[in-house]
């Protein structure tokens, strides 16, 4: 059963060209603004700040980016910004459950993008909580299971971490929300590198589909991720390896 590291490596394949990363860039802007106005612009007071400030950076945001979306938060920028959070339900192609994350100044405007989106694709928009109960929201740091052991990981278990778990040549560090930012700190100052560490709506159970479903539901999301008001999408799908690496390279 494919993990979020399959799906992961889907994302990473494909190229990044220049607007996309400056779409990136304003996504991530959002998240750190959002993170600032509710808990205050002090990264070391404000774990949800620190981790949209690690991903942030992650991305190679310039730091004058991060600070002003800070500010933006704050209401030391010039405005403040009053982005809500949003979290929309629904399916997609071969009957995959979704949960599509966004940050929205407009939810009328968004949820009527994302029900398009979902519409035109063969999918429908579903109520709240009709697909959120297949899905824990988790901590996920993924290393190369090539460059570390198990045996390796046992730094993370000790600052905190859940579970690990092997996944199709890479090690999954499972770890509770809150937890997430401490665990990653533990695995940097043991100097084990990674791939990611991010929190994701992570799949109970998996719907496996075909090749030509998995096309359509890509397809799905890159539609979805134009949006500058949605952020993560979350698929419970699975689908063999093979099939898996010809859709990522197109």
């Amino acid at each position: 059963m494919s993990g979020h590291s399959k799906w992961a490596s889907i994302k990473h394949k494909k190229a990044i060209t220049d607007s996309r990363r400056g779409a990136m860039f304003t996504k991530l802007s959002r998240h750190i603004t959002v993170a600032a106005k509710a808990g205050g612009g002090d990264v070391e007071g404000n774990p949800g700040l620190a981790l949209a400030v690690q991903k942030a950076k992650d991305a190679s945001m310039p730091k004058d980016n991060i600070q002003r979306a800070i500010d933006k938060g704050t209401g030391a920028g010039a405005n403040e910004a009053d982005f809500q959070e949003v979290l929309y339900e629904g399916y997609g192609p071969g009957g995959v459950a979704l949960l599509i994350e966004g940050l929205t100044d407009n939810r009328n405007r968004t949820g009527a993008e994302v029900r398009a989106a979902l519409t035109k694709a063969g999918g429908a928009l579903g109520e709240p909580g009709s697909v959120a109960y297949l899905f824990d929201k988790t901590g996920v740091i993924v290393v190369d299971a090539d460059r570390y052991s198990e045996d390796d990981l046992l730094v993370a278990v000790e600052a905190g971490a859940e579970d690990i778990e092997v996944d199709e040549g890479h090690l999954e560090v499972l770890t509770a929300p809150t937890d997430l930012q401490t665990v990653r700190t533990a695995l940097q100052e043991a100097e084990i590198a990674f791939e990611s560490a991010e929190l994701v709506w992570r799949p109970k159970t998996r719907v496996e589909i075909d090749e030509e479903a998995l096309r359509k539901l890509m397809r799905l999301i890159d539609t979805l991720e134009e949006s500058d008001d949605v952020g993560d999408v979350h698929a419970n799908f699975d689908a063999p390896a093979d099939v898996m690496e010809r859709v990522a390279a197109g």
